[in-house]
């Protein structure tokens, strides 16, 4: 890890652009990509909850029929190498099977799981509050896909690949086109984020930020 200069991750954040049109001839390679895909999986959640599935969407049959409802990549379909749907889970509640499973893995014995459930009943119940609507537990889960999304992008930039964040899209049609081609269960997962891969078709115009004292308060 010594070897990897700050001035080297700052380059890759600079390089890295949404990039709206890619290179039809230049393809990231299955080797570059399945890099980016355990970025994703190594990546932190709230208690360790890991509430996403990520689906490669290579099929350019499906792919056509998310055309017409998703807006945000109809420029990027044909020519990415690689659309990521990423699926959130539903109901994850701390009492849910998903829960215990998940506890199970990591090899906690019986008075641990009881213990540890009981921390995050009270998380979800009081500290977050989101255990009185549905609606409110998937937001939750959403946003741990947003970590995910966040570091494959940057690992993508890192070596020199482009992508781009999709929520331009009618989220209740992607998820029953992709539900009604068997590609996930919907009483379980839902759409909460799509993102693009590729080479950039040319450079993309320079984009306004903010400056650091716009968007950092110290307070000591």
């Amino acid at each position: 890890m010594s070897n990897i200069t700050k001035q080297q991750v700052l380059d890759g954040f600079y390089f890295r652009a949404a990039t709206r049109r890619y290179d039809p001839l230049k393809r990231v390679s299955r080797e570059d990509f399945e890099y980016i895909l355990e970025l994703a999986r190594l990546s932190p959640s709230s208690v360790g909850s890991e509430p996403w599935k990520f689906l490669v969407l290579q099929n350019p049959e499906l792919r056509q029929q998310l055309k017409p409802v998703s807006w945000g990549m109809a420029t990027q379909l044909e020519d990415a190498s690689y659309l990521v749907v990423i699926l959130a889970k539903k109901n994850a509640r701390y009492d849910s099977d998903f829960f215990r499973q998940g506890l199970l893995r990591r090899g906690l014995n019986a008075e641990q799981i009881s213990k540890t459930l009981a921390r995050y009943q009270q998380f979800q119940a009081t500290d977050i509050d989101v255990l009185d609507s549905e609606r409110a537990l998937f937001d939750w889960t959403s946003k741990q896909t947003y970590i995910a999304l966040a570091n494959m992008m940057s690992g993508a930039a890192l070596i020199g690949i482009d992508s781009c964040p999709i929520e331009g899209f009618n989220y209740a049609e992607v998820n029953r086109i992709l539900a009604e081609n068997g590609a996930f269960d919907a009483q379980e997962w839902g759409v909460s984020v799509m993102v693009t891969f590729g080479y950039r078709a040319k450079a993309p115009n320079a984009k306004y930020r903010k400056p650091i004292e716009d968007v950092v308060t110290w307070i000591e």
